[in-house]
């Protein structure tokens, strides 16, 4: 993984972590249900921020090498298997398809 993709990687998934703690503590104190789902919409939001860094790494890297020694149908059927469980990607209803 490239330095610059594992820092921001582990920098939002650190945050992350700060913000699963606090939510837990909103629930076990039965916080507002509306804020605590704005909370969750926020870490909802850094996670798929997450998957973008590391999409981004593996295009520049591993996905690059694979092309490059002719295995590009693997690369892009991974991807496509991929993209099932991103619904930034696929929509909300891509599940039904």
């Amino acid at each position: 993984m490239k330095p610059e993709h594992k820092t921001a990687a582990l920098n939002r998934l650190k945050t992350v972590r700060g913000h699963l703690d606090s939510i837990i503590t909103m629930v076990d104190d039965e916080r507002y249900c509306p804020d605590i789902m704005k909370q969750l919409s926020a870490v909802q939001g850094s996670m798929e921020r997450v998957n973008r860094i590391l999409l981004q790494n593996h295009l520049e890297t591993c996905f690059t090498h694979a092309v490059n020694e002719n295995r590009t149908q693997e690369v892009v059927d991974e991807l496509m298997e991929f993209t099932k469980y991103t619904k930034a990607i696929t929509g909300p209803n891509e599940e039904q398809r």
